[in-house]
């Protein structure tokens, strides 16, 4: 009887399952315009009961008596309420963009993947000797919670995701930052033997060292590399300053909620966000690039990306009737610390290549 009432369950779920992926199906693709959209606060709310139904399947499951009409019951009116929610979810993505339908179906992915570690576990406990349910059902209830009450943290509309994402550019380039400014010089050339013969000591000591092969990075840099290094610092202190005022900028475009879901509008969002993530791509060349040996014609390639980026960035934020004094502001002083540094890699171009020439006219 046990083994037939476990194999009973097994199909029972399977069933449920594979409706459950077939409705998944649905919610990969872009519902029609024709489509009433629903308020994410209805998806919350429904998570919600989502939530209540794991909390009821938790003490049925982990029971001493567990009828099998009775978990059957249960699984149906589990399901039942995780495929409404999965349809309601679908109705949130009428007029969103890649970015917001990405973060909302990553969200409900979540949910159901812990309803389905859920169920699986409990019916694969079921007349196990092996297996204790209140160890196991207990934990898996809780992360259907989590992952409902997560629900309450995604971004409702196409502005705030946006903000959002561009929130972690904004944490990268913070990130390059902070290693940038951990760049040294070279140390000071021995003058004598003691100081010489300390140097190699030292140089030694640090390869024998287990923590060494990182730590020493960057710090060899020539006079010249070091000055290019803290100009970049410049830079990309001003780019982050620009993307702060940006995610500012898309904030305060929730005054246009009205315009929220068009598809114009939309579409000037993610290109912000595109051209945001290129400035966050350029920066880590640019990060990378400072270690020696410095390539100045490549580090001029990727401050003239940034300066062309800048430029769509505030063509299309002016497009939105988004831009504010502060982002501009923040744009300018950028533009100026490109021009700076652009014109120091000229001059050690320069100072580089006149003794390759020299040695050029003497080999000739």
């Amino acid at each position: 009887m046990g083994k037939a009432a476990k194999e009973h369950l097994n199909r029972t779920l399977t069933e449920h399952l594979n409706t459950i992926h077939e409705t998944m199906q649905v919610l990969d693709q872009n519902p029609t315009s024709n489509l009433d959209k629903v308020s994410w606060n209805e998806v919350i709310k429904l998570g919600d009961q989502v939530s209540k139904q794991a909390t009821i399947a938790g003490m049925l499951w982990t029971g001493e008596r567990r009828e099998v009409k009775e978990l059957d019951e249960n699984m149906a009116a589990y399901f039942n309420v995780l495929q409404g929610f999965l349809l309601l979810s679908h109705g949130s993505k009428v007029g969103a963009g890649p970015t917001l339908s990405s973060l909302i179906h990553a969200s409900v992915k979540q949910v159901v993947d812990c309803s389905f570690m859920l169920f699986k576990e409990s019916v694969s406990s079921y007349g196990s000797s092996n297996k204790n349910p209140k160890l196991s059902i207990p934990s898996l209830v809780g992360t259907v919670w989590d992952a409902c009450s997560a629900l309450k943290k995604n971004p409702p509309t196409n502005i705030m995701a946006i903000g959002r994402t561009m929130t972690q550019v904004a944490v990268s380039i913070k990130d390059v930052l902070r290693e940038m400014k951990e760049l040294k010089p070279a140390s000071s050339e021995p003058n004598d033997e003691a100081s010489e013969e300390a140097s190699v000591k030292a140089e030694t000591d640090a390869h024998d060292s287990d923590n060494s092969s990182e730590g020493d990075w960057g710090n060899d840099l020539s006079p010249e590399e070091m000055k290019i290094a803290q100009s970049a610092i410049g830079v990309v202190s001003e780019t982050l300053s620009v993307i702060k005022e940006l995610i500012r900028s898309i904030t305060g475009l929730i005054k246009h909620e009205n315009l929220d879901n068009g598809n114009d509008f939309v579409n000037s969002l993610e290109r912000l966000l595109k051209l945001g993530q290129g400035i966050g791509l350029q920066v880590d060349e640019l990060g990378a690039s400072l270690y020696p040996p410095q390539v100045f014609p490549d580090i001029k390639a990727v401050m003239e990306k940034i300066s062309s980026i800048i430029d769509e960035l505030q063509a299309e934020i002016d497009n939105l009737k988004g831009s504010s004094e502060e982002f501009c502001q923040a744009c300018a002083a950028l533009q100026g610390s490109l021009r700076q540094i652009e014109s120091e890699l000229g001059c050690f171009s320069a100072t580089q290549l006149l003794p390759e020439m020299q040695n050029l006219l003497v080999s000739n």
